[in-house]
């Protein structure tokens, strides 16, 4: 199966899934068999450009059809951040699904060797410390193409200040296949 083919399924299950929730009708989904194989998803909301919610797996446990559902429902029902999307919402919101890469570990020696090793717009980014954790997609970078910046907002993200660094902070880099609806 083609990526493109692989990508169609996605953005149509995803989005099937929402439309399910309203009681609206689908559409069909060209059987894919990588929809059955484990994967890790992200869903991404727009609307007009603007994020409008964004939730999803880094660790590939359940079947892709499952996992790209589950996450466009989390994306636009219960993203904290957002109030649920309203079925009268739903005609104008794009939908965008990311495929994760296994993340690697991203062993550092200082805040400046992350920094200077990260490559800006294809690292996505898992950082983690103690029971704090948070992740950047690849796309973050487009809002963000300054590593430094980067590195402080992910820092943000997970809760510890922007100026933050210790030896028991640990990094891991993932990359992303992504598609986007039209």
């Amino acid at each position: 199966m083609s990526t493109e083919g692989l990508g169609s399924a996605l953005l149509v299950t995803a989005r099937n899934a929402i439309a399910k929730r309203f009681g609206l009708t689908g559409f069909p989904v060209e059987p894919v068999a990588e929809l059955a194989e484990n994967g890790a998803t992200f869903v991404t909301l727009t609307q007009g450009g603007q994020l409008r919610g964004c939730i999803g797996s880094l660790e590939a446990y359940r079947p892709l059809a499952i996992d790209v559902a589950e996450n466009a429902l989390a994306a636009a029902f219960r993203d904290h951040r957002f109030a649920p999307l309203s079925q009268e919402e739903f005609p104008r919101t794009h939908v965008e699904v990311s495929l994760l890469t296994p993340a690697e570990p991203f062993p550092v020696t200082s805040e400046a060797d992350a920094l200077a090793r990260l490559r800006p717009g294809i690292d996505g980014l898992v950082l983690s410390y103690g029971r704090r954790r948070a992740t950047f997609l690849p796309q973050v970078w487009e809002s963000l193409p300054d590593a430094r910046q980067f590195m402080a907002q992910l820092k943000l993200k997970a809760g510890l200040p922007a100026d933050f660094w210790h030896a028991d902070l640990t990094l891991a880099r993932y990359g992303v296949s992504k598609w986007k609806e039209k």
